[in-house]
């Protein structure tokens, strides 16, 4: 089969589905990626895919002018004719979709993750629902990275139970994500990674951070992940610099691997507002690391409160302070446990391979 895989980056691809890539070309398929050109394009070539570069703006959401998408999506795969389109996050599901059904190919959809225009009552909440409910019809399949999410869809009908289907987000390499012995820092060590976007909870792990430390708790706080202040949500570099300034926080800047960073680290936290499943909760799980996140759908599929991990309240500083205060008194023992549990949970819910096995299920189905 031709396999078009459609994604808002190439970085994503690569990073995150190129054990499916892999599988895809040894069995024989032809694989075209789509997404933006960046520096992981190259990359994606050399492994053997053929790419095709489309302009998309990853973030914010104006239907008007992404709705041009259409017409791009639509004259690359004219040109391609693949047999079959896997779709991933918001835009190419969407506009994809609807290009995809213009040419009669079949789709495969996959939500990763719901965005804040589902957590909002608005006008761009209620079009992005009828851009779903109207596009969703012509997929094939749509899954789903955790149940809540593949319920709204539903009670929204926005898809049918014939159509959904759910995967352990995008899974997690065990071999590559492999647990280290558990040995405490002097200075206990909490690290936060994902993009700093007011959405994965940056500013209210500051918050809990200059609560902790007014307490006169001794430990070490770290953030790693990209600065996007061009996303609508991103927070000033300014206000990051003064993070850095007053020493409220160590910023790691950005990585290729965050592997050496997990493995330093005594726990890793997350106070996201919503999640798909969230990767960062997943490599660390997978490297017996405990965690603190927040109650909330894609990060409770991970963490199970006082067995991998400490759950917190959404948007509450101050739980999440007492969380990590809490994490950083417990006794060495404790913490192996937890990091034991998460490396149980991943390897029985979350291997890599039980997506893999899923996706190609799924194409054999339209052979």
């Amino acid at each position: 089969m031709r396999v078009a895989i459609v994604l808002n980056t190439s970085w994503n691809i690569y990073n995150f589905r190129m054990n499916f890539v892999k599988e895809l070309m040894a069995l024989g398929h032809e694989v075209h990626t789509i997404a933006p050109l960046d520096e992981y394009t190259r990359l994606l070539e050399e492994a053997g895919c053929q790419h095709h570069v489309i302009k998309m703006d990853s973030r914010g959401a104006n239907p008007i002018k992404d709705s041009a998408l259409i017409l791009e999506f639509f004259m690359i795969y004219k040109k391609v004719k693949p047999d079959v389109i896997l779709h991933f996050t918001i835009k190419p599901n969407v506009y994809g979709t609807f290009a995809a059904t213009l040419l009669r190919i079949p789709v495969i959809n996959n939500v990763c993750g719901l965005g804040t225009v589902f957590l909002k009552d608005n006008l761009l909440s209620a079009i992005a629902v009828f851009l779903y409910k109207v596009s969703f019809r012509f997929a094939r399949r749509v899954f789903f990275q955790n149940p809540e999410d593949l319920q709204m869809f539903i009670e929204k009908k926005l898809v049918t139970n014939k159509t959904a289907d759910l995967l352990p987000g995008s899974g997690i390499d065990l071999k590559k994500f492999h647990p280290t012995e558990y040995k405490r820092n002097e200075k206990f060590t909490f690290l936060l990674i994902s993009r700093l976007i007011t959405d994965k909870g940056v500013l209210e792990y500051i918050e809990a951070i200059q609560k902790l430390k007014s307490e006169g708790v001794n430990a070490k706080f770290q953030i790693l992940g990209a600065i996007d202040e061009q996303h609508k949500r991103g927070i000033k570099s300014e206000l990051i610099r003064k993070w850095i300034e007053t020493e409220t926080v160590e910023y790691l800047g950005t990585t290729d691997d965050v592997r050496t960073f997990i493995e330093k680290a005594d726990c890793i936290v997350l106070p996201s507002y919503r999640e798909g499943t969230p990767r960062t909760l997943l490599e660390a799980a997978s490297s017996s690391k405990p965690i603190i996140a927040t109650d909330v759908p894609g990060c409770n599929n991970v963490v199970v409160n006082n067995y991998n991990g400490m759950l917190c309240k959404i948007k509450d500083a101050t739980d999440l302070a007492d969380k990590m205060k809490s994490m950083s008194e417990l006794k060495e023992e404790k913490l192996r446990e937890f990091g034991r549990n998460g490396r149980l949970k991943m390897e029985a819910e979350f291997d890599e391979s039980l997506v893999i096995n899923k996706y190609l299920a799924a194409l054999k189905k339209l052979e």
